[in-house]
């Protein structure tokens, strides 16, 4: 089953994209800052990381500085999910995407999709 991992400070959006994503197939995790999204990711490596980017303890500017030389992480796909502008983001070549945290569930369920299959569910047809 494809992780996703869920970094935001925000338990409200934290836990609606996880339910999200695990209604959709996806095995979800969450972590409210960078710090601790490497911690859960030593402990089961992630498919994919949706990020915020202003967060307390470690931010996703350097979570995504990590990023490039973690172990836990290197290589894992990341799309940052922020109300930050999507330019900088792009310009630095940081991440493997942007959303907008005003998306609506579809543009997100799309973009993770793109990133990584989820596991059908019994009785359903691809």
């Amino acid at each position: 089953m494809a992780r996703v991992l869920v970094v935001d400070d925000d338990a409200d959006i934290r836990e609606t994209l996880a339910e999200t994503l695990a209604l959709e197939g996806y095995e979800a995790e969450s972590a409210p800052n960078g710090l601790e999204a490497l911690r859960r990711a030593d402990a089961h490596r992630p498919d994919l990381i949706l990020l915020d980017l202003m967060m307390p303890v470690m931010n996703g500017w350097e979570f995504l500085r990590a990023r490039r030389t973690d172990p836990r992480v290197a290589g894992v796909p990341v799309v940052v999910f922020s109300a930050s502008g999507s330019v900088a983001v792009s310009e630095a070549n940081e991440a493997d995407g942007f959303l907008d945290k005003l998306a609506d569930v579809g543009a997100v369920l799309r973009t993770v999709r793109a990133h990584v299959a989820p596991t059908p569910r019994p009785g359903s047809t691809p």
